[in-house]
This record gives structure tokens, sequence and C-alpha cells, in this order.
């Protein structure tokens, strides 16, 4: 026989997991979002002769999003982690539209 305990236990597991399950496709959806901007960034950038990488613009949106963490209660190392890994991926593909006048949207 299985203990109720068990059971309410179980439940509440697969209940998180779908909770989780969802902000992760919804965190997907927002990145794909967010890189058909960058896009166009990029675009932009190449066409009017700018650089890939803006480092003053970088270093205003590290700060700013270690300060949404903090008031989130996420760690703002981890939060500054995981933008400057966009970040990254961002520049990458403003070279690959400044070099090739394409990217490769299957990498991202």
């Amino acid at each position: 026989m299985t203990d109720p305990g068990t059971f309410d236990s179980a439940e509440k597991l697969q209940s998180l997991r779908r909770s989780i399950d969802n902000i992760d496709a919804a965190l997907v959806h927002l990145l794909a979002e967010r890189f058909k901007f960058t896009q166009d960034v990029g675009w932009l950038k190449a066409t009017s002769g700018l650089p890939a990488s803006d480092p003053a613009r970088e270093a205003v949106q590290i700060a700013r999003l270690r300060a949404l963490a903090e008031e989130s209660r996420l760690d703002p190392a981890f939060a500054e982690k995981f933008l400057n890994f966009i970040v990254a991926e961002v520049i990458h593909h403003h070279e690959e539209i400044a070099g090739t006048g394409s990217i490769d949207t299957h990498r991202t």
C-alpha cells in the first residue's frame, strides 16, 4: 500500500515540474524574440559601420540586470553570467552579419 504522504509529495513534485516546464518554454520564446530584435540591431550596425560590441551599453545593462536580480532575490552574479552569455552570442551574430551579411539561425 502506498503511503498517502508519498502520493501527495509525488503529486506536488509533478505540479512543480509542470510549472518549471512552462517557465522554460516561456524563456525559450522570450529568448527567440530577443534575438529577433538583436538581429535587427546587427543589421543596423553593419549597414551603419558601427562596431558589433558596445561596451558602454553592456556595462549599463549588466548593472541594471544585477539590480533587478537583487530585487527579485536572484543571485546577481548568476544574472550577470547569464547576460554575458547572451551578449557574447549577440556579438557573434553581429560579427557574422557584418562579415557575411547573414547569420546561422540554427545555432541560436
